[in-house]
Parts: structure tokens; sequence; C-alpha cells
């Protein structure tokens, strides 16, 4: 029964609004078309009609919210992904879309409880943990980070991102040897990242002057 009514928020029935199945799925198609083009203002344009007819419904919501985040159009991103949190509630999907536009406003404390909801539902989830290590770190709160990122290594233990997120919140706590060890060895794993080699930039100046004194 519940794999029912999810089916019910996720599909459109066309019955009830009169558009037709093929009508449906044309625009979603031109939608994609024109997404893929990056022109992302007529890929909103195309779906009106059908937001139009279901204003509550989940799919559309949830590119509408996508496709408003590619605009930088924060505030209507964020707007539709809570609709389709709304007809959703457990959609971790949604939760991790309506991320974007709070990461890109900086709103970490939002964020932050928003991550928590996911990995109340999905322990492990792989991007609710990052992202609520990220708002961690952004509001100075670095030793749960660190626990947060140690959680996730022992089951991703070459994953670079967590392993950057785990030297981070040490650097930030005077772990800094500890931390410079973290990421020499994720550029053994990854030559080319850019988050170790800025911190190791910081690092190494800092330890230069610790051996001329």
């Amino acid at each position: 029964m519940r794999f029912l009514l999810i089916l019910t928020a996720l599909l459109i029935s066309v019955s009830s609004y009169g558009m037709s199945y093929s009508e449906i799925k044309r625009l979603y198609q031109k939608s994609y078309t024109y997404e893929k083009n990056g022109d992302y203002k007529d890929a909103v344009k195309v779906l009106m009609p059908i937001y139009e007819s279901y204003p509550n419904g989940y799919t559309v919501n949830l590119r509408l919210g996508w496709l408003y985040y590619l605009m930088k159009n924060y505030a209507n991103s964020e707007y539709h992904y809570r609709k389709a949190l709304k007809a959703l509630p457990s959609s971790i999907e949604a939760m991790l879309g309506l991320s974007l536009p709070l990461m890109a406003q900086s709103r970490w404390s939002d964020l932050e409880s928003l991550m928590y909801r996911v990995i109340k539902i999905d322990y492990y989830n792989y991007y609710g943990n990052l992202r609520l290590c990220k708002a961690l770190t952004e509001e100075k709160k670095y030793s749960i980070a660190e626990s947060i990122s140690r959680k996730m290594l022992v089951i991703y233990p070459t994953d670079v991102n967590f392993l950057n997120q785990l030297a981070i919140s040490l650097y930030n706590q005077g772990k800094v040897s500890y931390a410079k060890s973290i990421f020499e060895n994720v550029l053994i794993l990854d030559p080319e990242n850019t988050t170790a080699k800025k911190y190791l930039k910081q690092i190494e100046p800092k330890e230069g002057k610790k051996k001329g004194n």
C-alpha cells in the first residue's frame, strides 16, 4: 500500500486534468534537451503547463528545483524542492536537492539540520554525511565534523572527499602534522586534488618558520 501511495505522488495521473501521457512525455523531453544545451530558462518554461496542472506534484517540483538551481535562482529552487519534499517527506533525493540552494547561500545551520534528517533515514548516506561535514566545518564544529568523517572512512577508506574533510577538521583543531600526513596521502590517491594542495601550501610555510626558530 505504501509503495502505491508513493507511485501516486510520483506519477502524473493523465486522467485528472486531461493532459495525455504523450504530451507530458514530449514536454519533459524538450526540457531535458534545453537543459543539455544550457538553456535553463526554456527548460523551465516548457514545464509550466505540467506544473500548472499538477502544482503539488513531486516529480515536476523536483525538476524545477534543479533547473532553478542551475539558473542560480536559489529562492525559487528552494521553493520547489520544499514542495517536492512536502509531497514525499521521507524523500532523500528531495532533501539532497534542497541542500544545493542552501549551500549556495551559505546557510550552514539550515544545511546541518537538513542533513541530520537525511542520516536519520540513511545513516551512511554518502552525500548526506559529506554535506553535513561541510556544514559543521563552516560552523566551526570541527570535532563533530571529525567524528562524521571517521565514521564514513570506515566504509570508504580511500575516499578523498572524506579524507580531506577529516584533515581539515584536524588542521582547524591544531593537529597540523596529522592533517599534513592525510593531505599528502590524498595527493597519492588524487595527484591534482586542489583542496589538499591548498592546505599543504598553508602548512609548509608555517613548518618552515618553526624549523627556522
